[in-house]
């Protein structure tokens, strides 16, 4: 997903943010965040968008794995056989967001920034980004799903990277969301 270039400026970077503000708020739906490696900074652009108040409930810093389970709800399966950087985890991540503040939309995203802990298998820069959605009761359309992306430069780039690719992948679901109906 990431070529080793930024995204943009921070003019796009806003524009993100502004665009799900502007979905969301035409919609009436709701939001809520779960991060890790992010550590807060998904929330943060959320809410730099005036007016956020009316579509994000809350944000949920997760860092370690009992918060993960406490918070979120993550199971310790998941944590055991997969670890906090997973696409289970990231989905269990964002569904527990969603579930627990009760909201529309739930966006997580748990990763390595680096510039440690990394193995061959889970390298440095590796994020995985989760996305759940509430539809109405009865239309069987609600949904959880993960993306995984490979993000380049120094800790503070790939958690920088990961909250655009955090906002990107929930725009783009939302869009989904809205051509259905």
């Amino acid at each position: 997903m990431d070529d080793g270039h930024d995204r943009g400026d921070e003019g796009d970077q806003e524009s993100l943010s502004e665009t799900l503000g502007a979905l969301l708020s035409a919609r009436e739906e709701s939001l809520a965040t779960a991060e890790s490696l992010t550590g807060g900074l998904l929330g943060a652009r959320v809410t730099a968008v005036p007016g956020a108040s009316a579509y994000f409930d809350r944000g949920f810093v997760t860092y370690a794995y009992d918060a993960k389970r406490e918070l979120l709800g993550v199971s310790r399966e998941a944590l055991d056989a997969e670890g906090a950087v997973s696409a289970p985890v990231a989905e269990q991540m964002a569904a527990g967001a969603r579930d627990r503040a009760d909201t529309t939309w739930g966006v997580a995203t748990t990763g390595i920034a680096g510039p440690d802990g990394g193995t061959e298998e889970k390298p440095v820069g590796l994020v995985y980004l989760g996305v759940a959605y509430a539809a109405p009761w009865g239309t069987e359309a609600s949904f959880v799903r993960s993306e995984r992306v490979v993000l380049d430069g120094d800790r503070a780039a790939v958690r920088r990277r990961a909250v655009d690719a955090a906002l990107d992948a929930l725009v783009r679901a939302v869009r989904e969301t809205e051509d259905r109906e």
